[in-house]
């Protein structure tokens, strides 16, 4: 098979030719040996099965050893995976901190892969700016997600008797359900009246990009802001940013992004598109830890002055300064100004060990890599439907878009009522991860960085199984010993 002319195919929309094989671990193990198909796993800690199964951090410890079989982990978009270099990085925080401590702020060890804590957020603003497709200036590295949500509200949503609307969509996580109810409600104004949910197309979960733009149209007058995600977290949807962005400001609307499931997922043009402003967290696919650190995008077109009408603290104060300690505010240029505390350098180590694995790769190679492992993932599933289809009711539904140029990474699937427990036992069993979202959705992402086909063979292998325990023809035969059961 050749893979670069089926991700080529991909990337036009167009739908992969799988050939006779393709079903077969066999096939599965080819893919992983393609040398065009870029794989980053060895720089990843694969948890293994017996470790899932762990009650102590000894006993965790005492079944690292390499014969034993790795877990399936298709929780990125939930929480990716510790990338090894976070422990030379995290001893190198606290040797510099036990060694020199205050002067950690200012001094940089020279045998460290890290820089002194003052430098360290710049650094990573500058590293992630390839990621989300910005210029260095634009990124800020700093709090968490939502508490980035409030602030770039706080600077952005200027309600007036007139404008006072927010566009968000229908089914947003909760948390940012909440940031923008009570932005509105800071605003003295009633969530009921100033938001405007864009719900999906009727009978579906897909919400098309035409409803996004008619809407946009018939409320410019009202709309404050556009709030969107830039992949939907449920549905794993990936949103037209491009053209919903030039259209709203076509009207003179700002629109910001949420990018939680597209950062270090989906390639992004943040500067090139036009987009206000965005935030991401770095605890999903970015790989920096649980409640990681997060990030902000601001354009440029913005500059310094958004950030002296929003909130203020000390790091948003130019270095130069920042400890004149005269308490007069200088901002710094761009998306920097909007730092109100000293980051937590260990947040930054943790994201600075990251950042060094996708410095040696680029998203282009990750999302090509990613297309083909979603799309086979997606051709598994849809034989797993033609094999069932003598049931009165399917067994499962995905409500990913098929287009696989308008999702990212994952998959959900939508489980039957009555089967969800028994497929949900037989996943745990086999050492096999995946997020479940209420109500009856598996959210399947197999991560390009460190998620093989033969992670997604095995899935599927599982998950047939599950549906079908009486009935499922037998191809575990020589494939089952290879993959060691």
């Amino acid at each position: 098979m050749d893979t670069n002319l089926a991700v080529e195919s991909l990337r036009r929309s167009e739908a992969v030719i799988w050939p006779a094989n393709a079903q077969t671990f066999d096939f599965a193990q080819q893919l992983d040996q393609n040398k065009d198909l870029v794989n980053f796993r060895d720089e990843f800690i694969i948890p293994t099965t017996a470790q899932l199964r762990s009650k102590t951090l000894q006993e965790s410890l005492e079944i690292t050893n390499s014969s034993a079989r790795p877990s399936v982990y298709f929780c990125g978009n939930s929480l990716g995976l510790q990338p090894k270099a976070i422990s030379e990085h995290l001893s190198a925080y606290l040797k510099t901190w036990g060694s020199i401590a205050v002067g950690g702020h200012f001094t940089r060890l020279e045998d460290s892969p890290l820089l002194p804590y003052q430098d360290m957020a710049a650094e990573c603003a500058r590293r992630s700016a390839e990621i989300v497709g910005a210029a260095p200036e634009e990124v800020v590295i700093m709090n968490t997600l939502t508490v980035n949500l409030h602030m770039m509200m706080a600077a952005f949503y200027k309600p007036t008797e007139k404008k006072h609307k927010i566009m968000c969509e229908w089914r947003p996580f909760p948390s940012d359900w909440y940031a923008i109810e009570s932005q509105i409600e800071w605003h003295g104004r009633i969530p009921a009246e100033s938001m405007l949910p864009v719900q999906p197309d009727k009978g579906t979960y897909y919400i098309s990009t035409s409803r996004i733009l008619s809407l946009i149209d018939q409320h410019a007058d009202e709309l404050a802001l556009i709030l969107l995600p830039g992949i939907q977290y449920y549905s794993g949807q990936l949103l037209d940013i491009p053209t919903i962005t030039k259209h709203a400001r076509s009207h003179n609307i700002t629109i910001g992004w949420d990018l939680a499931h597209a950062a270090g997922n989906v390639e992004l043009k943040l500067h090139d598109w036009g987009v206000d402003f965005a935030c991401w967290c770095t605890y999903k696919y970015m790989n920096a830890g649980a409640g990681s650190i997060a990030g902000a995008f601001v354009h440029e077109r913005h500059g310094s002055v958004v950030n002296q009408k929003g909130l203020r603290g000390w790091y948003g104060g130019d270095k130069s300064v920042r400890f004149l300690m005269d308490n007069k505010f200088v901002p710094t240029p761009g998306a920097q100004g909007f730092q109100v505390s000293n980051p937590s350098a260990v947040d930054l180590t943790c994201l600075t060990a990251s950042l060094s694995v996708f410095e040696k790769t680029n998203m282009f190679e990750l999302r090509s890599r990613s297309l083909l492992l979603t799309a086979y993932a997606e051709f598994l599933l849809n034989q797993i439907t033609d094999r069932s289809s003598r049931e009165q009711e399917p067994p499962f539904n995905v409500i990913t878009p098929s287009n696989p140029m308008e999702r990212g990474a994952q998959l959900s699937v939508l489980i039957r009522e009555d089967l969800m427990d028994g497929v949900s036992k037989a996943l745990e069993n086999a050492g096999i991860i995946c997020d479940k979202r209420k109500p009856g959705c598996i959210r399947v992402a197999p991560v390009p960085l460190y998620n093989t086909f033969g992670d997604v063979w095995r899935f599927m292998e599982t998950l047939e199984t599950a549906l079908h325990p009486s009935s499922t023809k037998s191809k575990r035969d020589d494939s089952a010993v290879r993959l060691g059961e």
